[in-house]
């Protein structure tokens, strides 16, 4: 499986990720989180691969975010309902997204990037 980059592309942090990518000849397909929103079935399926809490998928710091007053509202919804919610729409979801054969990597921190991915590239 070819590696999935999932960005906004006026977003500076995603523009950060995709150099960085491209820099270390990492192949992947772009994907614009707004035009093509993951799907339930997707979200559902990474934030299992993931391990981690489905809150971090939420971009937290985002206007829609706080527009929607979701620090009040998620915790008492269920986590279905928190995956169509994130579905709904894409300026929602914590971004870049890159998903790999072995990894789901949530934003863009550089030292967790080349510990997850350099290490597959020299095997």
């Amino acid at each position: 499986m070819e590696n999935l980059f999932i960005e906004y592309p006026k977003c500076s942090t995603c523009q950060k990720a995709k150099k960085w990518l491209e820099t270390h000849q990492i192949p992947f397909q772009d994907r614009h989180i707004i035009e093509e929103t993951p799907s339930e079935a997707e979200l559902t399926k990474w934030i299992q691969q993931s391990g981690v809490e489905l809150k971090r998928f939420f971009n937290t710091s985002g206007l829609k975010y706080k527009e929607l007053n979701l620090k009040e509202k998620l915790p008492t919804m269920s986590e279905k309902e928190q995956i169509k919610l994130l579905a709904s729409d894409g300026m929602l979801i914590k971004r870049p997204l890159l998903i790999t054969t072995n990894h789901i990597l949530i934003g863009f921190r550089e030292s967790e990037w080349e510990k997850e991915l350099l290490k597959e590239v020299s095997k």
